[in-house]
């Protein structure tokens, strides 16, 4: 056995070769099935990516089944402190099952979490994890506003301390709602400062440009993948250019 310590400072037990990985992150299964993909024996029905992963489901981010999960006899179960709920995760560790869980708050943050969660499975540093690394070095001046929905009935938007929140101002744009004491704060469109561009992702809320952009008034808007500007695995290697044609196409 071996002990790592995750991003939350839990020293976790794992064996000296981890073989079963259960993911009950999205973005943590696209990270190991990149590397290793024959390491993960279970994942959520919400782990869309790789789209052919053909491995039995445990239920969500928010209700996994700590049954399902328990009995696929797994070496680590992969978590996060936001997406996942702590009763879930420590039903698993009273279970007996090793849980290693992520916190990403900033790009650089995913960067060197993501570094830290392959080498604890004994995988290499991919090369997509470089490429994000260098791609997302670079600072950029914010010289414009944005808000960012998320869902709507009711409107909530990014708002502080979050992963895609920091991404946004690496895109310069400085998020008009990053000051409130909340992370994912209810807002009303009409009532929001000036702001130069709404951005509205295709999840969790499903925003077109028939069913978002009319609240704000005429606003300039972009609608863009989701997965880019949320997901913290391999997908933030080249998110900068595809978040950013998006957004200059729409204008």
């Amino acid at each position: 056995m071996t002990t790592v310590v995750d991003d939350l400072g839990h020293a976790v037990a794992l064996p000296g070769a981890v073989r079963r990985v259960v993911s009950i992150v999205p973005s943590l299964t696209e990270t190991v099935a990149a590397s290793a993909r024959e390491l993960l024996v279970g994942v959520t029905d919400w782990c869309t990516h790789p789209a052919d992963l053909d491995v039995p489901r445990v239920g969500g981010t928010k209700n996994p089944d700590v049954a399902a999960i328990v009995a696929l006899a797994p070496d680590v179960v992969l978590a996060n402190q936001e997406e996942n709920r702590a009763p879930d995760l420590d039903a698993l560790r009273a279970a007996g099952v090793a849980v290693y869980v992520t916190d990403i708050r900033t790009v650089p943050a995913a960067i060197g979490s993501l570094e830290r969660l392959l080498g604890a499975l004994g995988l290499a540093r991919p090369a997509w994890l470089g490429a994000a690394a260098e791609e997302w070095r670079a600072t950029v001046p914010v010289v414009s506003t944005a808000v960012v929905p998320i869902w709507r009935r009711p409107w909530m938007a990014l708002g502080s301390d979050t992963f895609a929140g920091d991404l946004v101002e690496r895109l310069g744009y400085r998020n008009v709602l990053a000051g409130s004491p909340e992370r994912y704060p209810r807002f009303d469109p009409a009532a929001l400062p000036p702001v130069d561009l709404v951005l509205l992702p295709d999840e969790p809320y499903l925003f077109t440009p028939d069913d978002g952009p009319e609240a704000f008034g005429g606003t300039p808007f972009a609608c863009v993948d989701g997965r880019s500007l949320t997901w913290y695995g391999p997908s933030l290697a080249g998110a900068r250019a595809r978040l950013l044609a998006l957004i200059d196409a729409a204008r």
